[in-house]
């Protein structure tokens, strides 16, 4: 395919033109699923493996950019974490100069401005929970990954209170009382 060939020549640019061929609601699908016989292959992975970072990189800006028609807005956010519900994970083992870029992806900020203030509006859930909802391991593959700058990110500074101030701060507190008194 046309998104194949730009991955293989780890071009950016060529990899805009290919994805612009591709109708909205078909866009991330071009990028996250071929199927070539019985096999199917994630374009995705095939470039962070290979090493083609600006063609991973060119695929996430895509996949997290806002667009929109008459009838809806698409998002490739769900479908990313859906097919690839450790990529946090990959990225941070085998192309951690992705990780700012996924993570800026996850945050929309308004071109307006209403005070000096400014919209924004960050997208957490599959950083807090997973396909079962159940605690996502996000936070965990940060950690181990130890990049102080990643972790500085505003995203993950909102996730990190967040969880920490409604769930892990009562759980803790609970845990030291106990050790006091007994």
């Amino acid at each position: 395919t046309i998104v194949m060939k730009a991955i293989n020549v780890n071009s950016g640019k060529m990899l805009k033109k290919a994805v612009a061929c591709a109708p909205r609601g078909k866009r991330a699908l071009w990028v996250l699923n071929v199927q070539v016989g019985t096999q199917s292959i994630s374009p995705l992975m095939w470039a962070i493996e290979t090493g083609s970072l600006d063609a991973a990189r060119a695929i996430i800006i895509d996949l997290l950019t806002i667009r929109a028609d008459r009838d809806r807005y698409y998002y490739g956010m769900d479908i990313l974490f859906e097919r690839h519900w450790n990529i946090i994970q990959r990225l941070c083992l085998d192309a951690p100069g992705l990780l700012p870029t996924l993570l800026d992806g996850l945050i929309w900020r308004s071109r307006i401005t209403e005070n000096g203030q400014r919209r924004v509006n960050y997208y957490i859930k599959h950083l807090v929970v997973d396909s079962d909802w159940g605690f996502a391991k996000a936070i965990e593959w940060f950690t181990e990954f130890g990049d102080p700058k990643i972790v500085c990110h505003p995203i993950l500074s909102l996730v990190t209170d967040m969880v920490w101030g409604r769930v892990a701060y009562r759980t803790f507190l609970y845990g030291k009382a106990w050790f006091l008194f007994t």
